[in-house]
């Protein structure tokens, strides 16, 4: 059974990541992964967009897929549904990224575990900006 990190893993893990690259980020302004990535980009994380056919969103260059991602990644943010994340975290893995957020009413807990067992820090089925807000504000 998949737990969650505790508050303080939480914290310590949000206080630490620099660069956040958003899979599934999109350009609308009204869908909840833009609306979570735009307050995270005002807290001071760098947002790289993750999204085919995509040019830009929140003002930085989107990229296809993270292997095409120039510069490193602290953690990746999942706005997908759980029968993508199996391909997301195989990517992670392959590329070294240390975290993995997937976002609140995501969950594929064999998905999650793979990832933990690759050595990722994993956090499943939780908002990263309502946990900024609660754990660092």
């Amino acid at each position: 059974m998949f737990e969650n990190l505790p508050a303080d893993t939480l914290r310590s893990l949000l206080k630490n990541v620099k660069t956040i690259a958003v899979v599934g980020l999109s350009p609308k302004p009204d869908r909840p992964s833009y609306a979570v990535a735009k307050a995270m980009q005002g807290f001071g994380y760098r947002i790289l967009p993750v999204r085919p056919a995509t040019a830009e969103v929140l003002g930085e260059k989107a990229y296809a897929r993270l292997a095409e991602v120039p510069e490193k990644i602290d953690l990746v943010d999942v706005f997908r549904a759980a029968e993508h994340l199996d391909a997301i975290v195989d990517e992670c893995l392959a590329l070294g990224i240390p975290a993995i957020w997937i976002q609140e009413g995501i969950v594929n807990p064999a998905a999650a575990q793979r990832a933990r067992d690759g050595g990722m820090t994993v956090v499943m089925d939780r908002c990263i900006y309502k946990d900024y807000i609660s754990l660092c504000i």
